[in-house]
């Protein structure tokens, strides 16, 4: 794979497919999943015509593993790199779970000149639940903000892995690779803390490019609300809920998700 070299001297991999004179798609993907978890859509936008770069993040796939840098300002410092190095304008940018976030703290550092679009795959833009915000992570809240993340991603228990059906889980242990049950290390944790501490609804509200938030209608963290919710912070935004689909909502469900990514990528 080629990579980058950031500024603080971590090398970063990532894949470039498709047609290179295409319109660019990078695809950003969640917490410990790499690059290629984004196979079923690499195929349908380069068949497409898509140029599509998919970037792991440092921490990820084939990127270093350096125990510096694991805070979210940092990634979106590296995602920010990435467009830079590769000097990829007008980019439809597509964030899974934490690569989603990834994209809003891109955004917040160095704002929206290289972008075209937003797509946000089942993440809520804060994961505390408030007064003001009830579509956080399950449960979590003022009360264990400094405990709940402090080892792993809790289950909820609100969506057992069993009611997917094979056909899902197998999609899931195909693209993922039993990687993210894995014990977690230092920089992993302190990349999930941070993660589960941040606030974009600020940033959304202040983006102008259009973004369309996708919710799973089971997603197993937070309610499919939260899609309809942070589309109405943004200028120019608007939500879709795919019906039995999960958080990994490009995974379990890919010719739904990529019917509707290729939609509104042409819109």
């Amino acid at each position: 794979m080629p990579d980058i070299t950031t500024d603080d001297g971590v090398r970063l991999s990532y894949t470039d497919q498709g047609d290179p004179s295409g319109p660019v798609v990078v695809l950003v993907a969640g917490f410990k999943a790499p690059a290629t978890s984004w196979k079923p859509q690499q195929a349908a936008l380069a068949k497409a015509g898509y140029r599509v770069v998919s970037f792991d993040r440092r921490g990820h796939g084939l990127s270093e593993r350096p125990a510096h840098g694991a805070t979210m300002a940092r990634h979106g410092a590296d995602l920010a790199a990435l467009l830079e190095q590769l000097d990829l304008r007008e980019v439809a940018l597509v964030g899974g779970s934490m690569g989603g976030n990834t994209v809003w703290s891109m955004i917040a550092a160095v704002g929206e000149e290289r972008i075209r679009t937003v797509v946000i795959v089942d993440q809520t833009p804060t994961m505390l639940n408030t007064s003001d915000w009830p579509y956080g992570f399950y449960d979590y809240t003022e009360a264990n903000r400094d405990t709940l993340f402090a080892t792993t991603v809790p289950d909820p228990g609100r969506v057992s892995i069993a009611s997917k059906g094979p056909v899902r889980i197998a999609r899931l242990l195909k693209a993922l690779g039993g990687g993210e049950r894995r014990e977690l290390t230092d920089p992993e944790k302190a990349l999930l803390a941070d993660h589960a501490r941040a606030d974009w609804r600020p940033v959304i509200a202040a983006t102008r490019v259009p973004v369309l938030f996708v919710a799973g209608r089971e997603s197993e963290f937070w309610p499919a609300e939260h899609a309809a919710a942070a589309a109405a912070l943004a200028p120019h935004g608007s939500s879709l809920v795919l019906e039995k689909d999960g958080h990994a909502a490009n995974i379990e469900q890919p010719a739904r998700f990529n019917e509707a990514l290729l939609e509104f990528l042409r819109g």
